[in-house]
């Protein structure tokens, strides 16, 4: 599969975040949205909040409409960066966790673990994407197609399938394996939603756009 996607699909950039806490913003917003729909909904966040303080600290109604509208996938992001980064805030008084890179990678997992409110996707993404770690993200929607296609067993969980995977993949072609993964599950289950709405049995959720809001 790995190959065949290697083939398929462009290869992708590494993505690394000098902040820990970069990473783990990105991480819920891509948990919950496309790739795609994730890269635009960072580059609003940008022009928005002042910080992620000022992001910490406001309605989740308002994130939500930041990341693209009153959706599911939205709401639950937006629920899911007020948590965290409260949680974060609560512990070590500031939205920063740059003190886990003066630890080792498994004292720093087992520290983001702890964080409440926090998804394994997104303990992972940090892993992956900042802590220099040996990791799988995975999506929902990645899980269920390495399921669809059976790569994996029908009743594994996240965390073995994660723990599989990175026995297959060396942890210098993570990312770029995690990358194609998710361009490759997002591609099908696009796929998917528009041959049902053509056949009239499944009608994909109408996404509203974002409403243009001023900086502050």
């Amino acid at each position: 599969m790995y190959r065949t996607l290697s083939q398929k699909h462009l290869k992708s950039q590494k993505v690394s975040h000098e902040q820990v806490v970069d990473a783990i913003i990105h991480a819920l917003v891509n948990e919950h949205l496309t790739e795609q729909e994730a890269e635009s909904a960072m580059q609003r966040f940008a022009g928005y909040f002042v910080d992620w303080n000022d992001l910490r600290v406001s309605r989740a109604e308002e994130i939500a409409e930041v990341l693209g509208g009153d959706t599911p996938a939205a709401r639950a992001a937006a629920s899911a960066i007020i948590r965290v980064l409260n949680s974060i805030f609560n512990e070590y008084h500031k939205v920063s966790l740059e003190t886990m890179r003066k630890v080792g990678k498994r004292p720093a997992k087992q520290a983001l673990e702890k964080i409440d409110g926090i998804s394994r996707f997104a303990v992972d993404y940090c892993m992956l994407t900042s802590l220099h770690g040996h990791a799988i993200p995975l999506t929902e929607k990645m899980t269920e197609y390495l399921k669809d296609n059976g790569l994996v067993g029908p009743d594994a969980d996240e965390q073995q399938i994660e723990g599989f995977l990175t026995k297959q993949i060396p942890a210098k072609s993570g990312y770029e394996f995690y990358a194609l993964l998710r361009r490759e599950s997002e591609v099908t289950k696009s796929s998917r939603k528009k041959k049902t709405a053509t056949t009239g049995q499944e009608t994909p959720e109408a996404k509203p756009k974002a409403k243009k809001k001023e900086k502050k």
